[in-house]
């Protein structure tokens, strides 16, 4: 039996790989971070927050202004002196001009730039945390999609040797009636088993096909880009789930995100409180200013020079919005932490679950390769007897029905364990890329 589906492969399923493109898994996942919109969206983002994350954008520089003032009039005056003496003057044209440059700097406001500063540090450790959790959750659905198809293409593969088994019974009916050993009952029953098997052939590679579309589109390239993935899964047979979780609780984008907002709450509080303390600031520049007049005791001045002084205001009363603004504060804090609790609490019960369902498809697959083995030999033997005409056609089929679903079960059980391998490395965050 063996050597009937070794000599298919051979001669059948590797001139077709040849003949088209093999997709390697590590190529797929490039494609994909390449070319993913939210990956592209996620990285624009992180980008924000960098530039963001600054001490001006916090409030710790001053802010230096070139200041320029103007002012032009043209008047029709009458003054009365002190010895009662009239001077009168129409069109007076008077010009008022003030240049120069003015330094405005907080120096203290309660600690609040500080406690800015570091919430901006948070928001870009939340972006990148963001990021990699868009990375993560790309290279698991190509992950999930590119051995859905190996899969499948081992059922193919399946079908098609059965293919050629019922192509060998069929021969061989014929034959037999031929000679008169055989009904042509019996040859009309292995060619409805060869069509029945040809239909599900069909089916099958319709499946492959509308796959290959999705995850063509998950690829973000051309839907009808055809090719071929590996024909093996190979299952990672180590996963211990003390590691999982200890890598769970310190590299799991999601948990890392839930404590930046729990940290970001706490600089949120610092900034509000900062509210009850003296807000210091210093003025200074250098001016120039220059005026003119037609009508008066001066009719032209110049003034230039340094400028400096400070202003402090104390906070006393504000209609209690200090007290509102701290317990909103505290409140929201805590719904912080509350929800940081729960995301532990959901990843420790989504670890548990995975980790259950990974050993029992582990255990499994050893039990399925144990019975594959058993109907490939139930299969050689039944086909052995079939050619010399002593056992009955529907022996026969049944051996190769069992031999065809134990190939499938197996296929099933390796592509499930690969699934939760997959989906425990995601949520331990070390999924490699």
């Amino acid at each position: 039996m063996k050597s009937i589906y070794n000599l298919f492969l051979l001669l059948v399923l590797v001139p077709k790989i040849q003949s088209q493109t093999l997709l390697k898994l590590e190529d797929a996942v490039k494609i994909a971070l390449e070319n993913n919109y939210d990956i592209k969206l996620a990285k624009n983002e992180l980008k924000i927050d960098e530039l963001n994350n600054s001490i001006g954008n916090a409030g710790m520089l001053p802010t230096i202004n070139a200041l320029v003032t103007d002012n032009n009039s043209i008047t029709n005056t009458e003054q009365t002196q002190a010895d009662g003496s009239q001077r009168t003057l129409d069109g007076a044209r008077n010009m008022n001009l003030t240049y120069g440059v003015g330094l405005d700097w907080t120096v203290f406001d309660g600690l609040r730039m500080f406690a800015r500063k570091e919430q901006l540090n948070i928001l870009q450790k939340q972006g990148e945390a963001e990021l990699k959790l868009a990375i993560l959750t790309k290279i698991s659905e190509v992950y999930l999609n590119y051995f859905d198809l190996v899969q499948q293409q081992q059922q193919l593969a399946a079908i098609d040797t059965a293919i050629v088994i019922s192509q060998e019974r069929v021969t061989t009916a014929q034959n037999r009636f031929s000679i008169g050993k055989a009904s042509k009952l019996e040859v009309l029953n292995a060619q409805v088993d060869l069509n029945s098997d040809k239909s599900l052939q069909l089916k099958q590679q319709e499946l492959i096909k509308t796959t290959k579309i999705r995850f063509n589109e998950i690829l973000a390239r051309e839907v009808q880009t055809d090719f071929v993935v590996a024909n093996e899964i190979s299952v990672d047979e180590q996963l211990q789930f003390d590691e999982l979780k200890t890598a769970a609780e310190s590299q799991n984008p999601q948990l890392q995100a839930q404590m930046l907002t729990k940290n970001s709450a706490e600089q949120q509080l610092k900034q509000v409180k900062a509210g009850r303390y003296p807000t210091i600031r210093i003025t200074s520049g250098y001016n120039f200013s220059r005026s003119e007049a037609s009508l008066g005791f001066i009719t032209q001045s110049y003034n230039r020079g340094f400028a400096y002084g400070f202003n402090a205001s104390v906070p006393i009363f504000n209609g209690n919005q200090q007290n509102r603004n701290e317990k909103i504060a505290k409140v929201q804090l805590e719904n912080a932490n509350v929800t940081l609790e729960q995301q532990k609490r959901n990843l420790e019960s989504q670890l548990n679950s995975a980790f259950t369902s990974y050993s029992t498809n582990l255990e499994l697959t050893k039990v399925e390769a144990q019975n594959l083995k058993i109907a490939e030999q139930n299969l050689e033997i039944t086909l052995a007897k079939f050619k010399i005409g002593t056992i009955t056609p529907i022996e026969f089929r049944t051996a190769q029905q069992n031999f065809l679903d134990a190939r499938v079960r197996y296929s099933n059980a390796v592509y499930l364990t690969k699934i939760y391998e997959i989906s425990l490395k995601e949520l331990a965050g070390n999924l490699s890329f």
